[in-house]
């Protein structure tokens, strides 16, 4: 729902409601300064007196309504209405028939406020019917349809109608944004959920698979049975069936999920967010073991610890795929550079490499650990990540991260 708050504080109608008031405002004082300066003109200058006080008491009175939809009420876009009609129609009393003729009306342009106030709350079926009220009474006053009357009266018409409109497109193009943030809200969520299941459900059920196939008897059939599990939970995580609601068990960082640290240690302990930055080095420490090599720089590599353990886990995932795919005997290599304005982290292994099309088909079959686990938790952080494999000459996945990016993502996660 932030999405859509968001939205609604950027609402096109904010300002035109401004607009609105400081139009009601000027044309205010344009009407007493037209009656000011053609006072002994008026064949009874009290009415159109009586008539402006009534009109600047009224606008200054309800500027607070017009500050929003909530506040202008359909009762008091009906009052507003009727005092613009009340002084066109009292124009025929307060003035000659001479003057009536090609003169302006006692509100003068004013009533225009009126008539947009019903354009911006209700749209342009509400700004015709006021236009037209308008029309028919400055038809009534004048007595005859003149040319000057005919464009004037059109030019509102138009106006009023297009503004309305204009608004009603707005709302839906408002509606339309808040929603789609919401849907990238959700899906953003749900990826987050599934790359904590790949990273720790799927792979406790392959490996329950594995073990119980090459133990056989009893523990065959649960291997069985984890197996069968499994495709039924990548089929869920491809298709997006996720729920996206997750409790404080779902956002903890997994626990045995990579092949760094062994089963049932932290892999990506670090201080709670907003703790301070985290060293990536400490956090990729515990994945040099036998057949994998860590080069970091001298100095810290200091990151935020959610972007720290984002990033931890992307590596993680990647000496998995190593591990999975290229065999124990496979060597694997990470590589930290701290660069100006990027971070990269390169994983490099000397296995056999990944076929053509293979990760296309792994993500349809619901095998998510690139697309979810690595470029979707990159992805997620502002930055990046390059998959390069030959055939027969290993694969490389390089992870760059922004330290852009990554700063304005924790500063605006310590401000929520």
């Amino acid at each position: 729902m932030a999405g859509r708050e968001r939205v609604l504080r950027m609402s096109v109608e904010l300002p035109l409601w401004r607009a609105l008031a400081g139009y009601r405002v000027l044309t205010m004082l344009y009407a007493l300064g037209l009656c000011v300066t053609s006072y002994d003109q008026f064949t009874r200058p009290w009415i159109a007196i009586g008539y402006d006080a009534v009109l600047t008491v009224w606008t200054l009175a309800t500027l607070p309504r017009v500050r929003g939809a909530a506040t202008c009420t359909r009762g008091f876009l009906a009052a507003d209405l009727t005092i613009a009609l009340a002084g066109v129609l009292l124009t025929a009393f307060a003035d000659s028939h001479q003057r009536i003729a090609g003169g302006p009306t006692l509100p003068t342009i004013w009533t225009g406020g009126a008539v947009l106030a019903f354009a911006v709350k209700g749209g342009w079926r509400w700004a015709a019917v006021a236009s037209t009220a308008v029309a028919v009474a400055n038809l009534v006053e004048r007595g005859q349809l003149a040319r000057d009357t005919l464009h004037s009266l059109i030019l509102v018409w138009v106006a009023s109608i297009g503004i309305g409109y204009v608004v009603e497109v707005a709302r839906a193009s408002e509606r339309t944004l808040a929603r789609a943030l919401e849907i990238q809200a959700a899906t953003r969520e749900r990826e987050r959920l599934a790359r904590d299941i790949h990273d720790s459900v799927l792979q406790i059920l392959a490996m329950v698979k594995r073990r119980g196939t090459a133990l056989g008897g009893e523990a065959a059939e649960l291997g069985r049975l984890a197996g069968e599990q499994e495709v039924a939970l990548r089929t869920l995580v491809a298709g997006g069936l996720l729920p996206v609601a997750r409790t404080a068990e779902d956002t903890a960082v997994p626990v045995g999920a990579t092949p760094g640290p062994a089963y049932g240690e932290d892999p990506y302990g670090a201080g709670p967010d907003g703790a301070g930055p985290v060293d990536l080095r400490t956090l990729l420490a515990p994945f040099a073991r036998d057949g994998v090599s860590l080069a970091e720089p001298g100095a810290p590599v200091p990151l935020p610890p959610a972007a720290a353990r984002e990033l931890a886990a992307a590596v993680g995932a990647a000496l998995d795929n190593v591990r999975r795919h290229a065999g124990d005997a496979a060597r694997a290599w990470i590589l930290v550079e701290d660069e100006p304005a990027d971070i990269l982290v390169t994983v490099r292994d000397d296995g056999p490499g990944i076929p053509e099309g293979r990760l296309a088909e792994a993500e349809g079959e619901g095998r998510l650990g690139v697309a979810q686990s690595i470029r979707g938790r990159l992805r997620d952080l502002g930055g990046s990540a390059e998959l390069i494999s030959v055939p027969g000459q290993g694969t490389e996945v390089e992870l760059k991260i922004p330290k852009g990016a990554v700063t304005a993502r924790g500063k605006k996660a310590e401000r929520r």
